[in-house]
C-alpha cells in the first residue's frame, strides 16, 4: 500500500514537472511573437520562463530515467536554477529604467554559467568510464556543492535586487508614478518563502551524505514553478497597465475644470472650530491648489501626508475640510477623483478603449475594485456601463 502512494505522489509530481515545463515553453513563445515581447523588461522576465521551463524539464527527464543507461548523458546536468535570480535582477532594472545606472551582472553570470557547464561536461567525459559506486557518489557530491553555491548566489542577487527596490526609490521615481510596486514586492515575500525550502532540501541532502531525498524538493518545484509564473503574468499584465497609464496622462486634460464637488459648502464663518486664521487661511489656499494642480491623483495622498504639506495637524485639516467643503476628507478626495475621470472619460473617447485599472490606477485609486465601488457609490452606475453608455451617445 506504501509502495503504491509513494508511486502515485511520485507520478504526480513527474506529471507536474512535464506539464509546467511545456506550459512555460507555450508562454515563452506567445509572450515573444506579442506585441511588448521585444521591450527588455519582458525579454528577461520571458528568460526567466524559459530557464526555470528547461529546469523543470530537466529535472523530469532525470526522474523518468530515460538516460539512466549512459553514464555522460544522465549526470551532465545543467544548472538552469542558476540563471533564475540574474534573470530577475535584469528585469527589475529594467523595468524600473534604471538600467544605465545599474551594473549588468550578465556579464558576470553568463561566462560563469557556461565555465559551470563546461567543468561539468569535462568532470562526466573523463570519469564515464569508471561506472562504479564511488564515482557516482562522487558526482552526486558535486552536484549538491554546485547547488549549494548556486544558492549562494541567488540569495546574493536576490537581497541586491531587494535592497535597490527597497533603498534606491529616489532614481526610479518616474515608474513609482505609474506603479506602486506592491505585486513586487509580493513576489520578494514568496521568493523568500521559497528560498527557506530550497535550503531545507539542501540541508536535508546534505544530512543524507549527498544522497538525494527527492521529496523534500517537490513543494520547492511546485512553489518555484508557481511563482515565477505569477510574476510573469504579472509584469506582462503590469506593463500594459503603465503602457496605458503613460497615453492616458500625456492626453489628459490638466486644465483645471469646474465642479469637482456638488455638494461643496461656502462657509466663510470659522467659528467654533477653534483653529487660527492664519492656519485655516493656509490650508484653503493649499486646497484650492491641489485641486488646480490635480494633485489628487498621487495614490499617495492621505490626511496625514496633505496635513505635512500645510504645516498642520490631521485634526485640523478634517475639521477645515468637513466645514468648509461639507463632506469628509475621504469623501472629498474620492469625489475629486472621480469627477476628474469622469470628466477626461467624456472629453477623451481613446481612454475609453483602455483598461479598468489602468483607468482607475490613474485617477488615483490603488486597485479597480476601490475605484468601481466609489465610482458606483458617487454615480450610481459601475465605471464599465458608464464607459459604454458614452460609446452609445457619440
Amino acid at each position: 500500500m506504501y509502495f503504491y502512494k509513494k508511486m502515485a505522489v511520485k507520478d504526480f509530481f513527474n506529471l507536474f514537472l512535464i506539464v509546467s515545463a511545456l506550459h512555460g515553453f507555450l508562454f515563452s513563445i506567445i509572450l515573444f511573437l506579442s506585441k511588448n515581447g521585444k521591450k527588455r523588461s519582458i525579454v528577461y522576465i520571458n528568460l526567466l520562463v524559459l530557464a526555470l521551463s528547461l529546469n523543470n524539464f530537466q529535472s523530469w527527464i532525470l526522474a523518468k530515467q530515460f538516460f539512466h543507461d549512459y553514464f555522460f548523458l544522465d549526470y551532465v546536468h545543467i544548472p538552469w536554477h542558476f540563471l533564475i535570480a540574474p534573470f530577475f535582477y535584469m528585469f527589475l532594472i529594467n523595468y524600473l529604467k534604471i538600467e544605465k545606472r545599474s551594473k549588468n551582472i550578465l556579464k558576470l553570470v553568463v561566462p560563469i554559467f557556461f565555465i559551470i557547464v563546461f567543468i561539468r561536461i569535462g568532470f562526466v567525459y573523463f570519469l564515464s568510464n569508471q561506472k562504479t559506486d564511488d564515482v557516482v557518489f562522487l558526482f552526486k557530491k558535486y552536484t549538491s556543492i554546485e547547488e549549494i553555491i548556486s544558492l549562494i548566489f541567488s540569495v546574493s542577487i536576490f537581497g541586491y535586487s531587494y535592497y535597490i527596490l527597497y533603498k534606491k526609490e529616489k532614481i526610479f521615481n518616474r515608474m513609482l508614478s505609474y506603479d506602486n510596486l506592491k505585486w513586487i514586492y509580493t513576489f520578494f515575500k514568496l521568493g523568500l518563502f521559497t528560498y527557506v525550502f530550497w535550503i531545507i532540501a539542501l540541508a536535508i541532502t546534505v544530512s543524507l551524505n549527498f544522497k538525494e531525498f527527492i521529496y523534500s524538493y517537490y513543494p520547492l518545484r511546485v512553489l518555484t514553478t508557481i511563482i515565477i509564473y505569477w510574476v510573469g503574468y504579472q509584469s506582462v499584465l503590469q506593463l500594459k497597465v503603465v503602457d496605458q497609464r503613460i497615453y492616458i496622462r500625456k492626453h489628459m486634460n490638466t486644465k483645471p475644470l469646474i465642479g469637482y464637488l456638488d455638494h461643496t459648502v461656502l462657509n466663510d464663518s470659522n467659528a467654533h472650530l477653534n483653529i487660527s486664521s492664519d492656519i485655516i487661511d493656509c490650508v484653503l489656499s493649499g486646497l484650492e491648489l491641489f485641486e488646480k494642480e490635480q494633485q489628487f491623483v498621487s495614490q499617495k495622498i492621505t490626511l496625514s501626508f496633505l496635513a505635512k504639506r500645510f504645516h498642520t495637524n490631521t485634526n485640523y485639516l478634517s475639521k477645515i475640510i468637513n466645514h468648509y467643503k461639507g463632506t469628509s476628507f475621504s469623501n472629498y478626495l474620492n469625489t475629486l477623483r472621480i469627477n476628474n475621470i469622469v470628466n477626461q472619460l467624456q472629453i477623451n473617447s481613446t481612454i475609453r478603449k483602455f483598461t479598468v485599472k489602468a483607468i482607475a490606477q490613474e485617477a488615483g485609486f490603488n486597485n479597480a475594485d476601490s475605484f468601481s465601488k466609489v465610482f458606483f457609490k458617487l454615480k450610481g452606475i459601475k465605471p464599465s456601463e458608464y464607459i459604454k453608455s458614452l460609446g452609445k451617445n457619440i
